[in-house]
């Protein structure tokens, strides 16, 4: 059985996205982890995530989505005693955006906080059919910043390590998360990038932004940033608009991202980066030589940019036809 299925574990999130010029705000469906499992339903790529929602107005417009996707929502937990988290993001003339907090609850913790090792160890029998076919299994690092939820990841990787997946890390580094969390804001900053480091890992694929890059590994040259890892990953660096530098099956370089004028919003764009990326492994197999490389960069480069061009992170996340469709006329 060839394994084409992906694993997305983690935060689903609100965006309360706020401009600078208004006072006004509009909410999106977001989170890293649930971003990455609609982009790649999008690009054609059976996607399942596993997360905690509350059960409340966010958390059904989420299932509902989710469903008009047709992610796969087996191993969804709702949770009666936490709410969905709103994140309050402030987004500057440029399309950038700066995480400023989160909305208040009247719940003492967020729903993506509490997702249970427990209640996904009574589906073991089903999860494990599941991982037969599943190829990646994809994570970030925010749940870490919770003890419950961290301990429910740590599991969830090993039991893949058990049927050969691939494990995919986004670094997505967010301090706002940590120092907000009732259960590891004392935490010091060099314990909590000791901990995401240390989870670093088990990464067969590490992708992270510049700047991740120099704060976790006082480097930014991907081999010598797989270097530091056990597993000898391969290390994708992403720098917004500027080339992407890359080590991937033994060999490194560094590929240009396509541009526009256009840019609105660029929330999500790391993510449909990546389901990009992870889409072109899956499709056409691991490349083995730098134009194969260069290829799956650029695809993936091109839905991180197509999704900035509109508001929102998982509503502007193109389909297949559009990628290509772009693709053909940076050609022609």
């Amino acid at each position: 059985m060839k394994k084409k299925k992906v694993i997305c574990i983690g935060e689903a999130l609100i965006d309360r996205i706020r401009n600078e010029s208004n006072q006004g705000y509009t909410d999106f469906l977001g989170g890293a982890p649930a971003n990455v499992a609609c982009a790649l339903r999008k690009l054609n790529i059976d996607s399942i995530f596993i997360g905690s929602l509350g059960k409340d107005d966010y958390g059904k417009k989420f299932i509902m989505h989710f469903d008009q996707l047709g992610v796969n929502l087996d191993f969804l937990q709702l949770d009666n005693d936490s709410s969905t988290r709103v994140v309050n993001i402030v987004r500057d003339e440029f399309g950038d955006r700066f995480f400023s907090g989160f909305e208040e609850s009247s719940h003492s913790s967020f729903a993506d906080e509490v997702l249970s090792k427990k209640l996904l160890e009574k589906e073991i029998l089903n999860l494990e059919k599941y991982f037969l076919e599943i190829k990646y299994l994809v994570t970030g690092t925010i749940l870490l910043s919770s003890p419950i939820s961290a301990e429910t990841v740590f599991f969830l990787v090993e039991q893949a390590k058990k049927f050969d997946v691939k494990i995919v890390i986004d670094l997505n580094w967010r301090e706002v998360f940590w120092d907000h969390s009732s259960l590891s804001s004392e935490i010091s900053k060099a314990m909590r990038v000791n901990l995401i480091k240390n989870f670093l890992n088990h990464s067969n694929v590490l992708k992270l932004a510049k700047e991740e890059a120099t704060l976790f590994f006082e480097d930014e040259n991907p081999l010598l940033i797989s270097h530091q890892l056990s597993n000898r990953p391969d290390v994708i660096i992403t720098d917004g608009k500027n080339p992407v530098s890359w080590y991937i099956n033994g060999l490194q370089g560094i590929t240009e991202t396509p541009s526009s004028q256009e840019i609105v919003d660029t929330t999500g764009a790391g993510d449909a980066f990546l389901a990009g990326f992870l889409s072109k492994l899956i499709s056409s197999g691991y490349p083995s030589n730098e134009i194969e490389i260069e290829d799956c960069i650029k695809f993936a480069s091109v839905c991180g940019l197509l999704t900035c061009l509109g508001e929102g992170a998982i509503e502007q996340q193109p389909y297949y036809e559009r990628v290509n469709e772009f693709l053909g006329s940076l050609i022609s």
